[in-house]
């Protein structure tokens, strides 16, 4: 742990001072250009929001990846509802779509022709479309930024289709005194209040035959914050349940370089970083958190293993806001969440899956000491899923 997955908190706290820096510039620029083409266009609302593990504190090995939540404005009375895409879209997800109002008047149409789809009937906010816009807006604003910033660092946006672009950060030698190279994924959301946002769906998994731009997915990332915060306020000073995350984590991305292809991309997206958080969640609330100081963290951390082994055995785990009905009532739940269906993350899978990987996580446990001597060689490791 100590070697490999503790970040350093002076060079973590360096890394994301100097990305919110950059991408506070950029956002300022993006939605001042934005006002220009007038009141029936996308817009930045003029904030960003925070998001991931570097900020929630269980990021291991390197801060040189970043999340970051770019809100949108969308035209003056255009506010699509959001409504639950039943049998619509990837299995294991919330999705929702973003249905236009009947009857746009005239004046209207120049915007939903650029920015919106026909989803059964209905005009839906695409969001492949709002993501093409979106690129292209933060390119154009590159330039003026990148003058302003040219003393502090060098920067560049790059782009994969249906993905939100990432900006690329190499601070000057003579100005960050750690000298990463960051890269700071920019999600265009859509707000729909009280924290929380919708997002692109990512272009992995089955998507859903009829228009699946149509189709959202859900980001309650600041109700994750909040939880977390709530349980350091009520965990022991010397809590280790971030720990035991952070060592799963390290322990899943070892355990991957000796398995192949197929099931080596399977591994990684069953065991995905949101799927080890929620078996977290789930666990910690299920008994007292004095239970999770520090001198019981390998028993915590055999816990987890466990309660995961279950959950893929039994091929459920439930997301844990939606429709959680057993969560503290300190941390206040939006009346979205409340109301919406329960989600199993794992439906995705199949038996056979979930099997092997429940195989696998325990083998990975139980030789965890030969497994990290094994593949924890430079030879062996390489950059972690970002999932």
């Amino acid at each position: 742990y100590a070697r490999q997955l503790r970040l350093s908190p002076h060079v973590l706290g360096h890394s994301k001072a100097h990305v919110g820096r950059v991408v506070a510039e950029l956002v300022r620029a993006a939605k001042a250009q934005g006002l220009q083409p007038g009141p029936l266009a996308l817009s930045l609302r003029g904030d960003f929001v925070r998001i991931g593990s570097a900020y929630e504190q269980h990021k291991v090995r390197s801060p040189d990846c970043f999340d970051i939540l770019v809100p949108l404005r969308l035209p003056p009375h255009l506010e699509p509802r959001p409504r639950c895409a039943d049998g619509l879209g990837p299995c294991g997800a919330f999705v929702c779509g973003l249905r236009a109002r009947a009857g746009w008047p005239r004046r209207y149409r120049p915007f939903a022709a650029g920015f919106c789809v026909e989803l059964q009937g209905r005009s839906h906010l695409s969001s492949g479309l709002v993501l093409r816009w979106f690129q292209g807006h933060l390119q154009r604003c590159l330039g003026a930024v990148r003058y302003r910033l040219q003393e502090r660092c060098r920067i560049s946006l790059s782009a994969c289709p249906g993905r939100p672009p990432t900006l690329h950060i190499l601070p000057c030698s003579d100005y960050v005194c750690c000298h990463i190279s960051m890269a700071v994924r920019l999600i265009p959301a859509i707000p729909l209040g009280d924290a929380l946002y919708l997002t692109a769906l990512p272009p992995e998994g089955p998507q859903a035959p009829l228009a699946p731009e149509a189709l959202w997915g859900l980001n309650a990332s600041r109700q994750e914050q909040r939880l977390l915060s709530w349980l350091k306020e009520q965990a022991p000073a010397s809590s280790c349940h971030l720990k035991c995350l952070q060592i799963l984590k390290g322990l899943r991305d070892l355990r991957g370089q000796g398995l192949e292809e197929p099931f080596c991309s399977q591994w990684g997206r069953v065991l995905s970083s949101y799927v080890l958080k929620t078996a977290l969640f789930s666990l910690l609330l299920q008994g007292p958190l004095e239970a999770w100081d520090e001198r019981f963290l390998v028993e915590r951390l055999e816990d987890l293993v466990l309660y995961l082994r279950d959950c893929l055995r039994k091929q459920v785990l439930m997301h844990f806001f939606l429709g959680n009905a057993s969560l503290p009532e300190a941390v206040a739940l939006p009346r979205f969440l409340k109301e919406a269906a329960p989600v199993n993350l794992l439906a995705a899978f199949d038996g056979p899956t979930l099997d092997l990987a429940a195989f696998q996580l325990i083998n990975a446990w139980i030789q965890a000491p030969h497994i990290i001597r094994m593949y924890s060689s430079p030879r062996y490791l390489r950059p972690a899923p970002t999932l």
